[in-house]
């Protein structure tokens, strides 16, 4: 910044975390995300694994009716089907377990290492793709482009289990408008997004101080 000329400085925006949009802190510069995305990454993977995890919790939710928020429906004239297909697709392979399998594969591209192996069952193999990525996520989140993707994916597979698991409803989305006319889709946990139409970042404060879509365009 000192070596900067007057007019550099004008236009110089502080660097910002690609997965929440936040200003970096001085310790963080020079990373892609900020300790808190990676933190809050961290605690996900963490609630993912393991045997009273939420993968392995989602057995539980498997038979028609066995989610807390789910009951019954009486006088139905067709069979229930033998699992409910929602948990099932998320514990399955091809769900979670191949999700976080496919970064683990990034990244050992990325870093020059051999392809990774893993054996057991498909908790097992969770519970070892889950202690890899949690292991090498301080250098995911200074250093990786995709950091914010898997941020992301992390967070929603975490999230979808949750509601199989509680019966919680998926978090509604609105639709905000971006200063530029475009509209953005946001949550109330949505920790921050990126205008794709100008380009404007937005922190989680910001976007969601933004006017709603119908009501900008009325």
């Amino acid at each position: 910044m000192h070596d900067l000329l007057p007019a550099e400085i004008a236009d110089y925006a502080w660097p910002t975390c690609t997965a929440c949009h936040r200003e970096l802190r001085h310790d963080e510069l020079g990373r892609i995300a900020c300790r808190i995305c990676q933190h809050r990454t961290d605690s996900n993977l963490d609630a993912l694994a393991g045997n009273r995890g939420l993968y392995a919790r989602l057995r539980s939710a498997l038979a028609p009716g066995g989610s807390p928020g789910e009951g019954r429906v009486s006088g139905s004239h067709t069979a229930p089907l033998p699992l409910r297909l929602e948990p099932l697709s998320l514990s399955a392979r091809g769900g979670i377990i191949t999700i976080l399998q496919t970064w683990q594969v990034d990244w050992h591209e990325t870093l020059g290492w051999n392809h990774p192996r893993w054996e057991g069952d498909l908790q097992q193999q969770l519970d070892q793709v889950v202690k890899a990525l949690r292991s090498n996520l301080e250098w995911a989140a200074s250093s990786h482009p995709a950091f914010a993707e898997f941020e992301a994916e992390v967070a929603t597979v975490t999230r979808m289990c949750r509601c199989q698991i509680t019966g919680e409803r998926p978090e509604r989305g609105v639709r905000v408008a971006c200063a530029c006319g475009a509209s953005l889709r946001v949550t109330l946990s949505t920790p921050g997004t990126r205008c794709s139409s100008c380009g404007t970042q937005y922190g989680r404060t910001e976007v969601l101080e933004l006017p709603l879509a119908e009501r900008a365009a009325a």
